[in-house]
């Protein structure tokens, strides 16, 4: 099991040329990788995309590719004339807006970022190869650490399971015996109105039956069992993502819990349905952070 948040990092240096990969994920619903990357090897940004995609499969994830080349190979320089051109209109507008001089240097201007680019126009398979040695470093050292938050969150889900575990024993023993109560109550009523101690047995045990049947939670109390165990199953499962899955169990435990309160009008049942609740929305809120 992983959780959604985490960070990696790597640098890798091969023949004159470095690339530090920073990535940082956070919880998100879907999938969504963004990626900044330097403009002189924008080139492999969708294979980039494509070696993320099979090792993070859901997660905001934020991509940063630096790379420098210091390489004595023969290059082409190559001047972004269309970059230059709004730089010194982004300048000029500035200087007009606050009474400045245009005093624009063309020097100066090609000191500023992706103006002059060097690259070696016949090396980009070997880039490429370079670019994702330094992902699969920086993407080991995310998962690593996702894992180990993983690990976190799942003693924490088996602690809080338990303690929805317990409550629901309480709400199954707190049930019995409502049934023997109801018509006890039901022939008190009966004999207080009537005025006699003779009461229609067969009536009352019509009444029993249809309120057994209005107010029974045993169903409920099973499937919610039920939905304990799938809960430890898929948590203890550390090969696939589980994150959605254990989102609709929830969901359906939490539906089952209003059931068990809109039937029950037994106080001591009513408090631990909300405990209970209480408990459920605190593991939702958990496994919004895993994968």
């Amino acid at each position: 099991m992983k959780s959604m948040t985490g960070f990696g990092r790597a640098n890798y240096d091969n023949d004159g040329r470095n690339y530090v990969i920073d990535i940082k994920t956070v919880n998100n619903k879907y999938s969504d990788i963004s990626v900044k990357i330097s403009r002189r090897i924008s080139f492999i940004e969708e294979k980039i995309r494509k070696q993320i995609s099979n090792k993070i499969t859901r997660g905001k994830v934020d991509v940063t590719i630096n790379f420098f080349d210091y390489s004595t190979k023969a290059k082409n320089i190559v001047l972004n004339k269309e970059i230059a051109r709004e730089y010194i209109k982004q300048l000029r507008e500035i200087a007009d807006e606050n009474e400045l001089s245009e005093n624009i240097n063309v020097v100066e201007i090609a000191k500023l970022p992706d103006i002059l680019n060097s690259m070696d126009m016949d090396n980009e398979e070997e880039i490429t190869n370079e670019a994702l040695i330094c992902l699969n470093m920086a993407l080991d050292n995310l998962i690593e650490m996702r894992t180990r938050e993983g690990e976190n969150i799942k003693q924490d889900l088996l602690g809080r399971i338990s303690r929805v575990e317990s409550l629901i024993n309480q709400i199954s023993i707190e049930s019995n015996g409502l049934i023997e109560e109801y018509v006890i109550k039901l022939e008190k009523r009966v004999k207080d109105i009537l005025k006699t101690d003779v009461v229609d047995e067969n009536r009352i045990a019509q009444e029993a039956v249809i309120y057994a049947d209005k107010t029974s939670i045993e169903e409920e109390l099973t499937r919610l069992k039920s939905h304990i165990d799938q809960l430890r199953e898929l948590i203890n499962n550390t090969q696939t993502p589980i994150g959605k899955k254990l989102d609709f169990i929830i969901q359906e435990m939490n539906r089952e819990t209003n059931t068990i309160g809109s039937k029950s009008g037994n106080n001591n049942i009513t408090k631990l349905v909300i405990d209970l609740k209480v408990e459920l929305e605190d593991i939702r809120e958990q496994i919004q952070n895993i994968e």
